[in-house]
C-alpha cells in the first residue's frame, strides 16, 4: 500500500505539477512587483495620467486600461519564463531518456520470432 502511494507521488505528472505551481506562484509575485514598479509608471508617463496612469473616464466611469495592460504583460512574462525555464528543459530531458529506449517494431516477422525462440532455448540449455 505504501509502495503504491509512493509510486503515485513520484509519477512524473504530479511532481511536474507541484514544481510548476511553486515556481509559478513565486515567479508571478516577482513579475507582478516588476510590472507594478516599472510598467505602471511607464504607462502613466505615456498616457499622461500621472499616478493613476492608464485611466480613461467616460460619463464618470473609470476604465483602467493601464491595469489591464499591466496584467497582460505580467501574464506574458510569466508564461514565457515558465515555458523556457520549466517546459523546454523537461522536454529535453524526456527526449534524452526516450532515446535510450528502443521500441520494437509493431509487426515482428515470423522468422525473427522463430530465431528469438531458438536463441532463448539455447540460452536455457547452457549451464
Amino acid at each position: 500500500m505504501i509502495k503504491g502511494f509512493k509510486d503515485f507521488l513520484l509519477r512524473g505528472n504530479i511532481v511536474d505539477l507541484a514544481v510548476a505551481v511553486v515556481i509559478g506562484t513565486a515567479f508571478t509575485a516577482l513579475v507582478t512587483a516588476f510590472t507594478t514598479s516599472f510598467i505602471n509608471p511607464l504607462i502613466g508617463l505615456v498616457s499622461g495620467g500621472g499616478k493613476a496612469g492608464g485611466v480613461l473616464t467616460v460619463n464618470g466611469q473609470n476604465f483602467t486600461y493601464g491595469a489591464f495592460i499591466t496584467a497582460v504583460i505580467t501574464f506574458v512574462l510569466t508564461a514565457a519564463v515558465v515555458y523556457f525555464v520549466v517546459v523546454v528543459p523537461m522536454k529535453t530531458i524526456n527526449e534524452r531518456l526516450a532515446r535510450g529506449k528502443e521500441e520494437e517494431p509493431a509487426g515482428v516477422s515470423e522468422d525473427i520470432q522463430l530465431l528469438r525462440e531458438i536463441r532463448d532455448a539455447l540460452q536455457r540449455q547452457t549451464p
